[in-house]
């Protein structure tokens, strides 16, 4: 397996729309299995293919305590919401910042398994959250998209400064594509 690079924001990349997966085969299981491991090495419970500049629709997930059940939605859509209520959210594309943004607690989500079979799942709670924002990733919306201008200024102009004290340029440090 391979750790892949995520993408940070405001890198114009992660605005980029995923396109539907056309079939589950080993390229897309590798993907998978590669994408699960950088979560789990940058400590995330969720992560979309765009955030590692692959801009197809595949999300992977583990909220669990043990981080031992990971969840795989490939052309992932969400069916039905409800109970929309305010959570404290963060990103691995914005790391650093948390900001409140209101999301449905239950999500009724259809998506394809590893194995490429049609599958429906209810979720809640933080899972529910995690789905709806990595779908966003998908749609090329950030979980700043939601915050206020000011806001959204602020944690531009701060993670642009991080960046270049790194010596880092988002644009031009090119992550795998498929």
């Amino acid at each position: 397996m391979t750790r892949l690079t995520i993408l940070e924001y405001p890198d114009p990349r992660l605005r980029t729309r995923a396109v539907p997966v056309a079939q589950v085969d080993d390229t897309v299981r590798q993907l998978i299995d590669d994408m699960l491991e950088t979560m789990y090495g940058a400590k995330g419970v969720g992560l979309a293919a765009t955030q590692v500049n692959v801009h197809r629709r595949i999300l992977v997930a583990d909220v669990s305590e043990e981080k031992n059940a990971p969840l795989i939605f490939v052309n992932p859509q969400i069916l039905t919401r409800d109970d929309v209520g305010t959570m404290q959210e963060g990103c691995l594309s914005v790391p650093g910042f948390f900001e409140d943004v209101d999301r449905a607690h239950q999500v009724r989500v259809r998506a394809q398994g590893r194995d490429g079979k049609a599958f429906e799942m209810d979720t809640e709670g933080l899972l529910a959250v995690c789905v709806q924002h990595e779908i966003d990733h998908l749609e090329g919306k950030l979980f700043v998209d939601y915050l206020s201008e000011l806001k959204r200024t602020r944690i531009r102009k701060k993670l642009e400064k991080d960046q270049r004290q790194r010596g880092t340029d988002p644009v031009r440090s090119r992550g795998p594509a498929i």
